[in-house]
């Protein structure tokens, strides 16, 4: 399967595989300028870079373990789902959970992108919830399966 991609700027680092067996293409910063990020704030960093996801797939953006582990940096809407028909640049909504300012600085691994294939469904709507059928866990929520 093919990634099809376009840098939207001279200085745009590519999205790339960090390793051979990496699941995730690194995205990295295209800032004119370091952005800060306060404690507790969140900033969208733009990447410099355009997509074409595969059709019946989509992008998902997730965090990169060793900026959260380090930093407190983490995505905001992880993972944040890039569709198939977007076309415009990949930008990252990244949030500080740290308890110092972290500054994100231009051709920086920023995030990662995970591309996924994804299944359409066709709705069909019942008239009581019954008509959705028995489960052995039935209507139970938030910690009902146990820890």
């Amino acid at each position: 399967m093919k990634l099809s991609y376009t840098l939207l700027r001279d200085d745009a680092a590519p999205p790339r595989y960090a390793t051979a067996g990496a699941a995730g293409l690194d995205l990295s910063a295209a800032v004119d300028e370091p952005v800060a990020i306060a404690p507790g704030s969140s900033a969208l960093i733009p990447t410099g870079v355009a997509i074409a996801i595969p059709h019946g797939h989509e992008g998902q953006v997730r965090p990169r373990s060793g900026l959260a582990a380090r930093h407190g940096v983490t995505v905001l809407n992880a993972p944040g789902t890039i569709d198939e028909d977007y076309r415009g640049e990949l930008r990252v909504l990244l949030i500080n959970h740290g308890s110092e300012p972290y500054v994100v600085r231009h051709g920086e691994r920023i995030a990662q992108l995970v591309v996924a294939a994804y299944a359409r469904v066709e709705l069909a709507s019942v008239e009581d919830v019954s008509a959705l059928g028995e489960t052995v866990r039935g209507s139970g929520g938030f910690g009902s399966t146990g820890a």
